[in-house]
């Protein structure tokens, strides 16, 4: 019967080395901090300086140099000074919020704050147990665990995570048959960060289970233009207040997307004016690259001219609305329409979604009697 115990523990060992393999290749990424950087050159002889600065210098490694979220900052400052003075790991952080609002820079952030290693993957890579056993058991002491999208972890995988979470330790299953047994591995205390765009698909269970929950907000122009200014000055783009201020008001309060829009901007500039961002500049850039003065690109206006023309102002149904866009409905409901509600242009009624007077008079149609 012992033999037979070691063997079914050998080949579960050897299982889990599988298993941590697999998420390595799959999910698992070490964030190297700035001090990495000489190794990582080393590995690459053609990686240069402005490489690494373009990589990693766009996104703030540190609290003092992340702007916006005021409130969730100080919250952060206090739980990471706390922890620090107590020697220990912070409680499990929950970021939610839309796409693009940091929820990826501010783990990195509390990994930094706290001098420790960041392990980062997402839901749908932990596909088995095995998968998280790997990732768990590959942890050091103070670690942070970060898991994207957590809300769409397997819910076999989510119940052998509420132990780790409450007791660090782990449940695993030895042996098969009347043979098995259960044995719990202790692992090390570390910080759990989940980030997620839709905290309503949640467990209830999970949910309950970190200690605190951030909810990112948009951002306004102000605190965009400063984060266009610090982009620039990192790539090196000549940018006047104007300039940055009109990138920010059509960046859809998402910091991801005014950096984006700086890049383009920059090569447009490049190739048909001096270089150097001015507001006439930013403005002819973003209209050339079909994004009007309130953040809508060609598809958003797409969207609401086939509802105030096609379908004249009236409701429509989402399915019929993404056959006329031969586009899919969840990209549709996902992706345009949170935007086109937010300013107004487009409601959902129980009949369908509807354009508003509002989105006739940005498009300068006529309003159907």
């Amino acid at each position: 019967m012992r033999s037979r115990d070691w063997a079914s523990a050998r080949q579960m060992g050897v299982r889990m080395q599988e298993a941590m393999e697999e998420i390595q290749i799959e999910g698992m990424v070490y964030e190297a901090p700035a001090e990495d950087a000489p190794a990582l050159r080393g590995m690459d002889p053609s990686f240069t300086e402005e490489d690494l600065t373009i990589d990693r210098s766009l996104r703030p490694r540190l609290l003092k140099d992340y702007l916006g979220q005021q409130k969730v900052k100080e919250s952060l400052s206090i739980l990471i000074q706390a922890a620090q003075d107590r020697a220990d790991s912070p409680d499990h952080i929950l970021f939610s919020g839309p796409p693009g609002l940091g929820k990826t820079t501010l783990a990195t952030v509390v990994a930094n704050e706290l001098g420790t290693n960041i392990k980062t993957t997402s839901g749908p890579a932990i596909a088995r147990t095995g998968d998280l056993a790997a990732i768990l058991t590959n942890l050091e002491r103070g670690d942070v665990l970060f898991i994207d999208e957590i809300h769409r972890m397997n819910r076999s995988v989510e119940e052998v995570l509420y132990p780790a979470l409450e007791d660090f330790s782990l449940d695993i299953m030895v042996g098969k048959g009347p043979a098995a047994r259960s044995v719990r591995l202790d692992i090390p205390r570390f910080t759990l960060i989940g980030a997620t765009t839709r905290t309503g698909l949640l467990t209830g269970p999970l949910r309950d289970r970190f200690g605190i929950a951030f909810r990112l907000q948009y951002y306004t122009p102000a605190e965009l233009a400063d984060i266009v200014r610090r982009s620039a000055s990192i790539l090196e783009v000549a940018v006047d207040e104007g300039g940055a201020l009109e990138i920010a008001r059509r960046s859809r309060g998402t910091p991801r997307l005014a950096n984006r829009m700086l890049k383009r901007v920059r090569d447009w500039a490049q190739v048909r004016a001096d270089g150097a961002i001015t507001k006439d500049v930013a403005a002819r850039a973003l209209e050339f690259y079909e994004v009007d003065a309130m953040g809508l690109d060609s598809m958003d206006k797409k969207v609401l001219e086939v509802l105030c023309v096609q379908f004249s102002g009236r409701p429509v149904g989402l399915t019929t609305l993404a056959s006329a866009l031969s586009e899919e409905a969840d990209t549709l409901e996902d992706v345009y329409e949170p935007y086109l509600m937010q300013q107004g242009f487009l409601i959902r009624t129980p009949r369908g979604r509807q354009a508003t007077p509002r989105a006739f008079e940005h498009l300068g149609i006529a309003e159907p009697a």
